[in-house]
């Protein structure tokens, strides 16, 4: 009696989840894959334009920091988009996708500028200033609300509805410009208050958005305190890791999502009194948000919701845009060029957190039934 005898192969690999990595490790891996993806940005640049990478690289340096000017407009932008990141954080980290924080940024912009239009010159200053803030965090804490409620009571889908909020905001925006215009129907409202500056935020010295700085330092600080000691940051914790569990020792779900997404637009607002009251254009657009609240998404996960490495990550981020507006300015290549840089950076840059969370094993062996 024959017997057959059957072998089964195993794959030439298989993935494996880490336990951890220390570190230095990791920090490793990702520079490894910022050098990988500048090695092939130079192949890409002498392929499609001839030039020399290492000049082009030059280029997107002197376009970032190449004068104190261009290193104060990168700390500025810097300081924006991690204030919006800052704001998406504690809801991302809740599992509460927020992608309305552009349509937020918006609404708090407005607000601001509707408190220098109407309130400029009929109160002191040092009154004005504090209705504008309380103004901003008010109306960007209530377009987080409106979200939150829905979901918390009728487990609506936060991702569109915060998305939809988004194209709300910015036709509210729209609409008050197109009122507010100069002239009338030009739908641009330029320089609010320009002679007489009522709402303007003061400036340290010689240094114009120096103020922008120092308050998302503060407000880095604070969120990195509130997520990682705070009650409300072990509530947010623990509702992101399982709402069953959550409400199992005693936690209230609704009330959680509710008040981190109050938390999480009331930043943005302060995000949108910063870009129209503490910068030197002092004005408002339904292009004033500048695509941040989705940048901001990519900063607060490349970070893994770290607050503190948010700071690395925004910096990376605005100094790639930054060099590749430079780039495409130098040497008259169009912007997608430059884009095409910037896409492939950021790739490698996300790619090399799957070798962070994994590792890849061979398999030799083969087993025998």
């Amino acid at each position: 009696m024959s017997k057959t005898v059957s072998k089964v192969r195993e794959p030439l690999f298989h993935i494996v989840k880490r336990s951890g990595l220390p570190w230095w490790q990791s920090w490793c891996i990702r520079i490894l894959a910022v050098l990988i993806a500048l090695i092939i940005c130079g192949i890409i640049t002498v392929i499609l334009t001839g030039q020399n990478p290492l000049g082009v690289y030059g280029t997107m340096i002197e376009g970032a920091i190449g004068t104190q000017r261009r290193l104060w407009v990168l700390l500025q932008n810097v300081s924006m988009l991690l204030c919006v990141a800052l704001a998406v954080t504690p809801a991302f980290r809740m599992r509460f996708w927020n992608i309305g924080a552009e349509g937020q940024v918006l609404i708090g912009g407005l607000a601001t500028a509707v408190c220098m239009m109407n309130l400029g010159g009929k109160m002191p200053t040092a009154i004005l200033i504090p209705v504008m803030i309380l103004a901003s965090i008010l109306s960007g804490a209530l377009w987080g609300i409106i979200p939150a409620i829905f979901k918390a009571k009728w487990n609506t889908n936060e991702t569109l509805f915060t998305l939809m909020m988004n194209y709300i905001a910015i036709q509210l925006v729209s609409y008050f410009c197109l009122v507010k215009s100069v002239p009338k129907g030009s739908g641009t409202i330029g320089t609010i208050n320009r002679d007489t500056q009522y709402g303007w935020f003061p400036t340290i010295g010689e240094y114009d958005y120096l103020l922008n700085v120092i308050i998302v330092l503060v407000l880095t600080v604070i969120m990195f305190i509130y997520l990682k000691y705070s009650k409300h940051g072990y509530e947010i914790a623990v509702v992101g890791e399982s709402k069953n569990t959550a409400r199992y020792i005693g936690v209230n779900v609704k009330k959680v999502i509710i008040r981190t997404m109050a938390v999480s637009g009331a930043l943005c607002g302060v995000a949108g009194l910063l870009l129209v009251a503490s910068t030197t254009g002092h004005t408002l657009s339904s292009e004033t948000a500048g695509g941040r609240g989705f940048t901001a998404i990519m900063v607060s996960w490349l970070a893994k919701f770290n607050p503190l490495y948010m700071i690395l990550t925004s910096l990376l981020i605005v100094f790639l845009q930054r060099g590749a507006i430079e780039i495409s300015t130098i040497y008259g290549l169009n912007d997608s060029f430059s884009e095409i840089i910037t896409g492939i950076i950021i790739f490698f840059i996300i790619g090399c957190e799957f070798f962070l969370n994994y590792s890849i094993k061979l398999c030799k062996k083969e087993v025998g039934e």
